[in-house]
């Protein structure tokens, strides 16, 4: 189980690097998408930003605090999520970026830590 709680000590940190880059320049990270920042666009991306603060926090508290069956769902959940951006991020209207490439691997790459933890506590028990 000490894998999981790492694996979402780690995606916890990961986004709240993320929350801060919307928070503090949204339009920096619409330009890196590809998209052109648009006052809607902006206020959409620290929107988003803010909510991640709640999901990094939630992240790391369950990580330091919930019981293996906590941490369990909580991973489950997380590695839909996570796939769930790296899709999200490649299915944009616009042309692809290397940013939203990298990005799309991060989501994709959490997601497979999470099922790579998950099939070990699994097997573990």
């Amino acid at each position: 189980m000490t894998f999981l709680r790492y694996t979402l000590r780690v995606g916890a940190s990961v986004f709240g690097l993320s929350a801060l880059a919307l928070i503090l320049a949204p339009s920096l990270f619409l330009e890196l998408l590809g998209f052109e920042a648009s006052l809607p666009l902006v206020w959409s991306m620290v929107l988003i930003g803010v909510t991640l603060v709640a999901l990094t926090g939630n992240m790391a508290v369950v990580s330091f605090t919930a019981s293996d069956r906590g941490v369990q769902a909580a991973a489950v959940v997380m590695m839909l999520a996570s796939g769930g951006l790296g899709v999200t991020t490649l299915l944009i209207p616009v042309p692809l970026t290397w940013f939203s490439i990298v990005y799309a691997l991060i989501g994709f790459g959490f997601s497979t830590v999470y099922v790579v933890g998950l099939t070990r506590a699994s097997l573990a028990r």
